[in-house]
């Protein structure tokens, strides 16, 4: 991991003239300054129930959404690890809405007992909502025998009867249309036929015409059936026997190549994520050693341009693009050439949302831990109804114990800012300097400092801020001298204001003297 450091960004437009404010005695309402990169949800999470291990894979259908990975039980919001656990092998349903835990609840395993091993790495509902096809590294539902790929009905939670393809290996991604289930993965056969990482069948499960042959493991597909092709991402060096790096688009119908995209991922990077919004098609990459690419780029739809490309490091796991934002889940620690980013200090930032039209990062940080397994945190996201649900092998979220499972909404944030520690910098005959750091916030970009000297205000700064750039802040007051004064801070967002912090007495005298309380 490259470090550097530390650097501050330069503000400029509305909040280069706010800072003007510092030094004054108060800044004028129409000198305050508003937060001009807003996110369209909250970095606070909302009560979610958790599981006991990974969730690899998210969907949403008709008002519940779908987790699915690789656990044995899950928990009430708020329970410790091992506490009030209902078992869940490997798959849970909840309400959308309420995030409520719901009575769905087939077993996927092995078929080495009831508690077996195996996995679900795809959840993929129909465009209808009436169908989820489930596909991962499984032998077993309930007691049913299948091989890796199945469909449930979104109904009453059964298991259909038609789709039930024989899959030689991991599926690890599902794609549907309203004509077609494409699966891909790691493997070679399906129902006993030559179907090289990628395959399409019909939504009864029968097996398509479609056939394309790539070298290794497919873990991101994209239907664009106005485009007529299929965007196919993984790990692979050839499709159809020509090269075609970690990224290609597909005819739907007979999986002919139609596109490759040469010189947009180095040799050592995968392509782990791909989603699209209609005109574009965002994808997050993976890389490995010297000279990889980890983060996001944009493209069209249309004609396969790229449209941008961001440089951030840390491996990307999943993109989501929404009402203007791409969110993505990776574990990024350096963003310095990506306009609004970061520079790199050791700190990974395991969420992050972008302007769709020009990859700037907004001011919107929740975070998790690395948590489990590889440690990379969250491993996947999927809206439902307005709230971001985010599934992963963490362990905290936001620095408080949550595992699993996570979810953002859009109502107002309830968390305050932190109130900054205050110091004397400087004391002198009818003069004391106050002076102290700025805070952050993970929702709000310019927060207001309210100075207090014996409880009343003498002054309103506002302060660009991220957890990356604390600027020092200070102001001058003019007092008696030999008088002795209180100083006291707040911070706010114009909604959320932190407590008030410690108290700082000053004597400025003849001797300079100051004190602290």
């Amino acid at each position: 991991m490259r470090h550097s450091k530390l650097r501050k960004k330069a503000v400029t437009g509305p909040a280069a003239a706010a800072l003007m404010c510092a030094g004054a005695l108060l800044c004028s309402p129409a000198a305050a300054v508003t937060r001009h990169d807003t996110a369209t949800l909250t970095a606070d999470p909302l009560a979610t129930w958790q599981t006991d291990g990974i969730v690899w894979s998210l969907a949403y259908a008709r008002g519940v959404v779908y987790a699915a990975g690789t656990f044995d039980a899950v928990r009430p919001p708020g329970a410790a690890p091992g506490t009030r656990q209902i078992p869940r092998h490997n798959f849970a349903a909840f309400d959308a809405a309420t995030g409520a835990l719901l009575p769905c609840a087939p077993s996927f395993s092995d078929g080495a007992g009831p508690y077996g091993a195996g996995t679900v790495r795809a959840l993929k509902a129909s465009p209808d909502g009436r169908v989820l096809y489930v596909g991962g590294s499984f032998g077993h539902v309930g007691s049913t025998g299948v091989a890796n790929a199945v469909a449930l009905n979104t109904a009453d939670c059964t298991l259909r009867t038609d789709f039930r393809p024989a899959v030689s290996a991991t599926v690890r991604v599902i794609e549907t249309t309203g004509r077609a289930v494409y699966l891909g993965g790691d493997f070679d056969q399906v129902y006993g036929r030559r179907r090289a990482r990628v395959a399409a069948l019909t939504p009864a499960g029968s097996l398509l015409p479609f056939q394309a042959s790539l070298d290794l493991p497919v873990r991101a597909l994209s239907a664009a059936p106005a485009q007529r092709t299929l965007l196919v991402g993984g790990d692979f060096g050839s499709v159809n026997g020509r090269r075609a790096h970690a990224l290609a688009a597909l005819d739907l119908t007979t999986g002919a190549t139609v596109r490759t995209f040469a010189g947009w991922l180095p040799s050592g990077s995968t392509v782990k994520s791909i989603a699209q919004d209609g005109s574009r098609f965002y994808l997050g990459a993976e890389g490995e050693g010297l000279g990889v690419f980890d983060g996001r780029i944009a493209g069209r739809l249309r004609d396969g341009a790229m449209l941008w490309k961001d440089t951030c490091l840390g491996a990307t796991q999943a993109v989501l693009p929404h009402n203007g934002v791409l969110y993505s889940a990776s574990h990024a620690h350096d963003c310095s050439r990506t306009p609004g980013g970061f520079p790199e200090r050791g700190v990974r930032h395991t969420l992050l949302a972008q302007s769709v039209t020009d990859r700037r990062i907004l001011h919107w940080f929740p975070d998790t831990d690395g948590g489990l397994g590889e440690g990379v945190g969250p491993r996947t996201l999927a809206m439902a109804g307005g709230t971001l649900w985010v599934g992963g092998e963490f362990t905290q979220v936001n620095d408080r114990p949550q595992q699993g499972l996570t979810r953002f909404g859009t109502s107002a944030p309830t968390s305050a800012p932190q109130s900054p520690a205050l110091g004397v910098l400087a004391a002198r005959p009818g003069k004391v300097t106050i002076g102290w750091h700025a805070v952050w916030d993970r929702n709000t970009a310019v927060l207001t400092y309210r100075l207090y000297r014996d409880g009343q205000l003498v002054s309103r700064q506002a302060k660009a801020s991220a957890a990356w750039d604390l600027p020092a802040m200070s102001y001058t007051d003019s007092v008696a001298a030999g008088s002795r004064h209180q100083y006291a801070i707040e911070v706010t967002t114009g909604s959320r204001t932190s407590p008030r912090s410690a108290m700082i007495v000053t004597v400025p005298a003849r001797g300079d003297r100051t004190s602290g309380a």
